[in-house]
């Protein structure tokens, strides 16, 4: 009885953390519609950066069951962990966000009035469009940015899940309680991220397509000032 309520317990927190911090999964759905990114690749990154994201965790809870850490101090390095994460969502999404900002910008179609000789008209162009020249197109570093950052934020509740029923009941009860946390987190981060793009479908939002780079950098932008303010 007392190991199923621990596991149920392990499922509840895994699930509550990650529906109560958007982001887990607000960052995967700002980019994945403004890079366009299929489902698979969308559910390939979210899963990659949700497992680096519960694994740091585990790793670092059982070594300090290994090295006889209290509760305490690894809170503590987790919550330096998460400040780290808070700073890095924060300097990506502001960095997103500008260069989203030029990229709408050079992309903005404008006017230029004419006359040759008769009625003046005028011609609406793209600056982005008429400077656009065939190249290779270059490896995305954003997914790999997005797996640093899941990598260094914490996962608090993990901790004590942890560390109670090793040291009341033993390593397998823990390492059970791990996996069922870590799975739960990471199914509810994609299940929260496919229908959050679901309900994106249900609203028009082509006169906003230009400017999703910069959404989603103001998006990933909110989430790190979240995190730093403790939300």
């Amino acid at each position: 009885m007392q190991n199923a309520t621990i596991l149920l317990t392990a499922a509840s927190l895994g699930f509550i953390h990650t529906v109560l911090g958007p982001d887990h999964y607000v960052p995967f759905v700002a980019l994945a519609k403004a890079r366009s990114w299929s489902r698979a690749k969308t559910a390939l990154i979210t899963f990659l950066c949700g497992l680096g994201h519960v694994l740091s965790s585990v790793l670092i809870g059982f070594a300090g069951i290994a090295l006889g850490s209290a509760v305490s101090k690894l809170e503590w390095i987790e919550g330096l962990r998460g400040d780290a994460a808070g700073w890095l969502l924060l300097s990506f999404g502001l960095a997103y966000m500008v260069w989203g900002i030029k990229k709408a910008w050079k992309g903005e179609a404008h006017s230029h009035l004419h006359s040759h000789g008769e009625e003046p008209h005028a011609h609406s162009h793209s600056h982005e469009a008429a400077h656009t020249h065939p190249h290779a197109e270059k490896p995305s570093v954003t997914p790999w940015a997005l797996f640093i950052i899941f990598v260094f934020g914490p996962c608090e509740p993990l901790i004590p899940v942890l560390m109670y029923p090793a040291l009341n009941t033993g390593l397998g009860l823990a390492a059970a309680a791990a996996a069922v946390f870590s799975l739960v987190t990471i199914a509810t981060m994609m299940s929260a991220v496919f229908l959050l793009l679901w309900g994106f479908k249900l609203f028009p939002a082509e006169r906003l397509e230009r400017y999703a780079h910069a959404l989603a950098g103001f998006a990933v932008f909110a989430c790190g000032a979240a995190v730093k303010a403790g939300l």
